[in-house]
């Protein structure tokens, strides 16, 4: 098919004059489109992405809001977690310490290998937010760290002071239930043989021959034997410096280096040795001292017998041995 020719209207010369092409007007005018086509596909994107989101875009929109939402949420498990181990510190300081009579826990370790690990999470290094939120973790996971050494020490201070009590002499060596069988208490006391005022290490319990005696607390029996003084006797280290000594038995049960709990049968009472009468006489050491052991039975009186056997126990009257 031929090319058509175009013609146009000369109103100089009043006649139609075939078009011959002008390169130069059509690049110009090609070049005009094309820039207007850009302006205004710029403008156009411009709309759309001020006012507009993509699909990719409310996709990564949504992940943001998650994480928003999942960082609020670690936060807020953070303050619970932190206050109620805030509220075991005080517990521990305040409370458990103070029962065990233990100074508060110190550890100057606070973990810096677990600070530097919560610290250095990788991909987020110029994240802000998770920055904070590490720097949190860390230090929560180090006081834990450090209050779980504290009560692992409670513990152990705990199964010390059972022992302990268990221990310590806190009954009556001999039934008392009516106090009336107490017949000399610790201090000075008047000699029933040498009749002079001498020091009575002890207390002297009063009951008919044969009378079971009983061990006041957990121990060790370090004597059971005879001597002119104490007659056959036993002597029980307790442990945590106290000791106790049973004399003028008729009998003994147990020997030497033998375990003994509380409330066991050491032996009965007689009145070997220099005694008089049948008694027990009982004595309470501490840390090598004679100490009275009125104040060593409190798991077997209520505060008003209490201040009666004191009563007794204080009478100047004379020993039976």
């Amino acid at each position: 098919m031929a090319k058509k020719t175009k013609y146009f209207f000369d109103p100089h010369s009043l006649t139609y004059e075939i078009e011959k092409r002008n390169w130069a007007k059509i690049a110009l005018r090609t070049f005009g489109f094309l820039c207007a086509s850009i302006v205004f596909g710029a403008g156009i994107m411009w709309l759309a992405y001020t006012y507009f989101s993509s699909p990719k875009e409310k996709i990564l929109e949504e992940e943001i809001e998650n994480y928003q939402l999942q960082l609020s949420l670690y936060d807020k498990s953070i303050d619970e977690l932190s206050s109620s181990l805030d509220e075991l510190v005080q517990r521990d300081t305040q409370i458990y310490r103070v029962v065990f009579e233990a100074e508060p826990f110190t550890d100057s370790s606070l973990d810096k290998k677990m600070l530097k690990k919560y610290r250095q999470i990788k991909g987020f290094d110029d994240d802000a937010e998770v920055k904070r939120m590490s720097e949190r973790l860390a230090v929560l996971a180090a006081t834990m760290k450090h209050q779980r050494k504290s009560f692992d020490d409670i513990i152990a201070r705990a199964t010390r002071k059972q022992d302990m009590l268990a221990s310590i002499p806190a009954i009556q060596p001999i039934e008392n239930k009516n106090l009336s069988r107490v017949a000399s208490g610790f201090g000075y006391r008047i000699h029933p043989i040498y009749k002079t005022r001498k020091m009575h290490t002890g207390m002297d319990f009063t009951a008919p021959k044969g009378s079971p005696i009983y061990a006041t607390g957990n121990g060790v029996v370090s004597f059971a034997a005879y001597n002119e003084g104490y007659g056959y006797h036993v002597i029980i280290n307790h442990g945590y410096g106290y000791e106790t000594l049973y004399a003028h038995m008729s009998e003994m049960n147990v020997k030497k280096g033998e375990t003994i709990t509380r409330g066991q049968k050491l032996g009965e009472v007689g009145s070997s040795g220099l005694s008089t009468a049948p008694h027990l006489h009982y004595e309470v050491i501490k840390n090598d001292r004679k100490v009275n052991p009125v104040h060593f039975y409190y798991n077997d009186l209520t505060p008003a017998d209490y201040e009666k056997i004191k009563e007794l126990a204080a009478s100047n009257n004379q020993s039976f041995d």
